[in-house]
């Protein structure tokens, strides 16, 4: 991935929200309501208390325990800041799709898909794989344009998914930290983006 890293590749597609027809209030309140929830566990563990466990409303335990697990294949926990489960996005994931129902066809359909194929190649769904299992399978649908035509439906879901999984990361506070964002204020000279930025972007473009 030459000199750009990871965290800033995900921040350039964040904006893929808007492909799924969601507001930026909704946006806003699925953050809030993400916040919320961790907010509610971390203070328990400050308390010495055990925290409760978020039920989900739109995920069934099996869907929610795969949609944990993935959120952090795509923001994995680094040096600089926590992982997507960590920053609430599972949370924001159910608040989106109770609120925008049109997203829980893709996103179940899509559960099952990643089911289905882990036991086509392993015999086991997603969860019981290994780490490397999840990782071929993922590194298989990681870009639409580059995906085979057999994985189509994997690549399309997995894009999607990606793209709600920044959008969820990049509105909690942890995500709005690790961007450094201070908000609106003056700066004596725009410089536009990096070069390395408009490399790697010209680079990985859909064919």
């Amino acid at each position: 991935m030459s000199d750009i890293n990871r965290r800033e590749m995900l921040a350039s597609i964040t904006a893929g929200a808007a492909a799924l027809a969601i507001p930026r209030e909704g946006l806003e309140a699925a953050a809030a309501h993400a916040h919320d929830a961790v907010a509610a566990e971390e203070q328990a563990q400050q308390q010495g208390q055990q925290p409760a466990t978020y039920v989900p409303k739109q995920f069934t335990p099996d869907e929610y325990r795969l949609v944990r697990l993935l959120v952090d294949y795509v923001i994995p926990r680094d040096a600089r800041s926590g992982s997507a489960s960590q920053a609430g996005v599972p949370q924001f994931m159910d608040f989106i799709l109770g609120e925008y129902p049109g997203n829980r066809t893709w996103m179940k359909d899509g559960i099952a898909w990643m089911n289905a194929e882990c036991r086509r190649r392993f015999d086991k769904g997603f969860i019981s794989c290994t780490d490397a299992e999840r990782r071929q399978v993922l590194d298989a649908i990681a870009f639409t344009h580059r995906a085979d035509p057999t994985l189509r439906a994997g690549a399309d879901f997995f894009a999607r998914f990606r793209n709600l999984t920044s959008s969820g990361f990049w509105t909690s506070r942890m995500g709005i930290a690790d961007l450094g964002y201070t908000g609106n204020r003056p700066v004596a000279q725009w410089v536009g983006t990096p070069p390395n930025v408009l490399t790697w972007l010209e680079r990985n473009k859909p064919a």
